[in-house]
């Protein structure tokens, strides 16, 4: 039984590996893009930003907005 565990475990490490490499070779080709277009890569990046930005809700505090106006911590008495 412990011979059988112990391979069924090496299989699961050997299909995370190849998944691992997977993803590293991915990566890879993206970082290469970029290397070989940083141009492209600027504007993919600007086009997430603007996807990113026009998903905020309305309503939601710009990060220049003036946050010193309320206070973000109460203090109170106690006595």
């Amino acid at each position: 039984m412990n011979e059988e565990r112990a391979r069924q475990g090496m299989e699961h490490l050997q299909a995370a590996a190849i998944e691992v490499i997977a993803a590293v070779r991915a990566f890879l080709d993206v970082a290469e893009d970029v290397v070989r277009d940083p141009a492209g890569a600027a504007g993919l990046a600007s086009s997430f930003v603007e996807a990113a930005r026009s998903a905020a809700p309305t309503g939601a505090p710009s990060a220049d907005a003036d946050t010193a106006a309320e206070p973000r911590v109460t203090r109170i008495r106690v006595s």
